[in-house]
């Protein structure tokens, strides 16, 4: 017997979620309440959706340990790289408009790539020693290259030694183009908040306006994702899920802040966008983003991308074994998703029709065993959950009628 669906709020355009029967057992909840007791997390907030509603959202543990503050299901998260679709999605509507090509050199639309070099791979006893040596790259890195992690382009910049929003995404991009590059470009891969700022730069040049507009214009509005943002509110910021770390000392949850980012999370004076990885959102708004994407580009109606796009995005683009990257997510043979650094997730089942989000806020690794499993536990118990039960229109007139 599967576990029924838990109350949730639909969204505008979406089908009302089932109502929750409280004598059911929750498998969710009883799965999740023993790693908050053992300090695996302090709090979580899961969503488990189909192409047309919510079936179960839930809070789990604690928003803020010290506070007894407890988890609510409209609460706040940084989802770090789970940004990264959404980015990659933002490109992909501009190559639907045929103002931007995959194969196109970056340096079409950003002049500072030009002539880049590449790290020489070095294997002799010297190589760790004295400045690398340099040779041209074997072709300029492409559009395709920068969305797949495949461009040669490092994690990030030795211009951002510290927070990652310190730069205005102009300044950022520039200073990955002065840096050489990792390997010839399409020949390897390295995972690269590099590449996808680059993109967001190609957003801003294409179109003349910030990417953070464009973001907010294009997807964050028609879609409905009003908690989504790069710079919290007030009353928002009092709804973000304080972040912990597992100590190996104590064994125990310590309050950590978010080392990649600049307080006040609302200071625009100070902080900027960061397309790769900046993203403040909840669990529902992320499942609007995600369902559009299940509906194949659609939602209510609207199409935000075409599904040859949506079908480039997210099949295998690295031509690497064991890796299994598209543009901007991570693909397998039954979907694709993306996890952030504080160990959120939201995956995509095409096979079962199924999103499950997983919010939570937590820097580094669970520390107990029973951390290692979140994800996989939580894709198998969302595959069990009953259909939500939605009146028949028929019994209910011939109830009336008699």
């Amino acid at each position: 017997m599967g576990i029924l669906a838990s109350t949730a709020t639909s969204s505008p355009g979406q089908a009302p979620a089932a109502s929750a029967d409280q004598s059911q057992p929750d498998a969710i909840q009883a799965y999740l309440a023993p790693l908050v007791a053992n300090q695996t997390l302090a709090g979580a907030v899961t969503l488990v959706a189909n192409r047309d509603r919510i079936l179960y959202l839930k809070a789990t543990g604690f928003r803020d340990i010290e506070a007894k503050a407890p988890m609510a299901t409209n609460d706040m998260f940084w989802i770090a790289s789970t940004s990264k679709p959404m980015t990659a999605t933002a490109m992909m509507m501009l190559v639907d408009e045929g103002k931007v090509n995959l194969d196109d050199p970056v340096e079409k639309y950003l002049p500072e790539f030009k002539g880049q070099m590449v790290r020489a791979r070095r294997t002799d006893a010297s190589a760790a020693q004295g400045p690398p040596e340099l040779v041209p790259a074997n072709h300029p890195i492409r559009v395709r290259e920068i969305l797949s992690h495949t461009s040669g382009l490092a994690f990030k910049s030795k211009a951002q030694p510290g927070a990652l929003d310190l730069l205005p995404l102009k300044d950022a991009v520039k200073s990955f183009a002065g840096e050489p590059l990792l390997f010839q470009p399409g020949t390897d891969y390295s995972y690269s908040n590099e590449g996808l700022n680059t993109a967001a730069r190609i957003i801003e040049v294409v179109t003349g306006i910030p990417y953070e507009q464009f973001m907010q214009q294009r997807l964050f509005d028609p879609l409905g994702m009003k908690d989504t943002t790069f710079w919290p509110n007030a009353e928002q910021i009092g709804r973000i899920a304080q972040s912990y770390k597992f100590d190996d000392k104590t064994k125990q949850l310590v309050e950590v802040p978010i080392d990649q980012l600049t307080y006040p999370l609302n200071d625009k004076a100070r902080r900027y966008p960061m397309p790769a990885g900046g993203i403040f959102s909840t669990a529902e708004d992320v499942s609007k983003f995600a369902q559009m994407i299940l509906n194949g580009g659609m939602s209510n109606g609207k199409r935000y991308i075409t599904e040859n796009s949506l079908h480039e995005m997210t099949s295998k683009q690295t031509g690497l074994d064991g890796k299994d990257y598209g543009f901007g997510w991570s693909v397998s043979k039954d979907g694709f998703g993306h996890g952030g650094a504080y160990n959120n997730q939201m995956n995509i089942d095409t096979a079962d029709g199924l999103i499950v989000i997983f919010m939570v806020q937590q820097d580094g690794p669970y520390g107990t065993e029973e951390g290692k499993s979140i994800g996989s536990t939580l894709a198998r118990l969302a595959k069990e959950l009953e259909p939500p039960k939605v009146p028949d229109p028929t019994a209910a007139q011939a109830h009336g009628q008699n």
